[in-house]
């Protein structure tokens, strides 16, 4: 069942199930984000709902509801 933007995530890994379960995870952004890796520092722009950093891997997602929300990102971790 989709709960549209009331989905309730505890951790990035949701967030990543998610896109992959409603086939968003590939599909470009409205918008791309610049977002700081957690991990390694390196800023990278997010063009997709669910994107790799360049330098270390670290995995994001984003639902489409709040993916004009930087603060919405999450990190799932690295090679996920």
């Amino acid at each position: 069942m989709h709960d549209g933007c009331a989905g309730d995530f505890n951790s990035g890994m949701d967030v990543i199930n998610k896109l992959r379960t409603m086939g968003f995870g590939e599909q470009p952004m409205p918008a791309p984000l610049n977002i700081n890796c957690e991990n390694c520092q390196t800023t990278f722009s997010m063009e997709t709902f669910e994107s790799s950093c360049p330098s270390c891997g670290m995995v994001y997602g984003v639902t489409p509801c709040h993916a004009h929300d930087a603060d919405s990102v999450c990190a799932a971790g690295v090679g996920v």
